[in-house]
């Protein structure tokens, strides 16, 4: 009979407690002083690519690291197993897991990804999977994730088909209908679909899907295998992974959780075979189940993955904790969406209902951004002119679709505007005021090269 590692949790998978919410709530200035060490002048409306971490949090990781200097190996065996134990129980509990063994935490979504997907691979070439069985995927996927399926799955003798969704969109029956094709695109001639990768907040364009909805197909369908990448996911949106029903989940910590950079978890469904996954870097903990293979993969800095607890410190700061961040964020980006299209006289990407705390919003066609080139330089012109920090997409016209218009013209580009707990309404208004100037002034994109 095989053991369970104790260093995977605890046996009887008790729950960790909670702490309870304060009863003085966080003020506006304690956000300012918490966010104090952000640039002063620069309109930072981009949080989703790479997160924000308060001050308290960044003080309990200085802390840990100058534990681990101090004296590493007193930190290596009697403070860092069980610091990571301690902040997986708290994730566990935050999506619902059955047990803390199913929770791994690792660098970020693309570690989780190659883990999946290396798994994959390898069955392929095991011939467990036949050649050109497929992996399905939207076609809007991190890139990343990609990457990983080319590196992994296509030189071993897969095949990829991808979804490709509608923008802007109405409605999630759009994306449901396109799915259901691509499904029977990807059973076509005998193929069978091993693996589906579902998004539940699209990066770019920046959609929250309707993941649950789509697992559930994929059941219906006999898909084996599903992943959900969810890099936005947790501290933007509920999280419940029973609810999800998928066979991987992974999301990012240091994006809407307020950890630093760079920490994620990893779930994997108790149900599937486990024993099978590994974590891409072997150290000598290979073979002991994925939570300790990544509880430990050489000398490195490890205080993100320990940090957990004070940032559940700093959540339940706030009035309803994560739950009142999460509709603060939700509510605000909405209102700011709204502020920007009504002054462009655009349009937004999608209903407030199917974004969290980042939502995609028209740039008036007069900027002529036609070229991902364009949404690159109009993007580094905002910061080094304007100061204001904002990604910026460029939607590919499809064939015979005319798209979205506003008064002069088809609207080809999009800012994805994200609001977090530190941000203004001057920084939209920044944006906003940057954006009109540029109109105001007949400039095109393609005039801001030789700027």
């Amino acid at each position: 009979m095989q053991h369970e590692d104790p260093r995977n949790g605890e046996s009887d998978h008790r729950s960790s407690k909670k702490p309870k919410l304060s009863s003085k709530f966080i003020t506006e200035s304690d956000i300012r002083d918490e966010f104090s060490h952000h640039h002063p002048r620069v309109a930072r409306i981009n949080n989703g690519s790479f997160g924000s971490c308060p001050g308290s949090v960044l003080t309990a990781q200085r802390h840990l690291q100058l534990q681990f200097l101090r004296q590493p190996d007193a930190f290596y065996f009697n403070t860092l197993r069980d610091g990571i134990t301690a902040s997986r129980k708290i994730i566990k509990d935050f999506i619902n897991a059955d047990h803390v063994d199913e929770v791994s935490l690792v660098d970020n979504a693309t570690t989780a990804a190659a883990i999946v997907l290396q798994r994959i691979g390898r069955s392929f070439a095991e011939g467990k999977f036949q050649k050109n069985d497929t992996v399905l995927m939207l076609h809007c996927a991190f890139q990343a994730v990609k990457k990983s399926i080319q590196a992994y799955v296509t030189r071993a003798g897969g095949s990829v088909i991808e979804v490709r969704l509608p923008f802007p969109v109405n409605s999630e029956e759009e994306i449901i209908s396109e799915f259901k094709k691509s499904i029977e695109e990807g059973k076509s001639n005998g193929r069978k679909i091993r693996l589906a990768i579902i998004d539940h907040i699209t990066s770019m364009p920046s959609l929250v899907i309707p993941v649950k909805e789509l697992v559930r197909i994929c059941r219906a369908e006999g898909i084996e295998q599903v992943f959900v990448d969810a890099a936005h996911a947790i501290g933007s949106v509920k999280v419940d992974v029973k609810e999800v029903g998928a066979d991987f989940y992974v999301s990012n910590l240091h994006k809407w959780f307020f950890c630093p950079p760079s920490v994620a978890f990893l779930y994997c469904k108790k149900s599937t075979s486990s024993s099978d996954l590994h974590h891409p870097v072997v150290s000598h903990e290979y073979g002991n189940g994925l939570p300790v293979e990544s509880a430990w993969i050489g000398t490195r800095d490890y205080s993100s993955q320990l940090v957990v607890p004070a940032v559940l410190e700093f959540v339940n700061r706030f009035e309803g904790g994560i739950d009142g961040i999460m509709k603060r964020n939700h509510d605000q980006v909405v209102k700011m969406g709204k502020m920007l299209m009504e002054s462009w006289g655009t349009n937004l990407g999608s209903p407030p209902e199917m974004s969290a705390a980042m939502i995609m919003v028209g740039l008036p066609s007069r900027l002529c951004l036609n070229s991902e080139e364009d949404a690159v330089t109009l993007r580094s012109h905002l910061r080094d002119r304007y100061e204001v920090e904002v990604p910026i997409f460029h939607q590919v016209s499809k064939d015979g679709e005319e798209g979205v218009r506003d008064k002069d013209g088809f609207i080809s580009g999009y800012v994805r505007i994200s609001h977090q707990v530190y941000n203004t309404l001057e920084d939209y208004e920044k944006l906003r005021d940057a954006v009109n100037q540029l109109v105001e002034d007949g400039k095109t994109c393609k005039m801001l090269y030789t700027e």
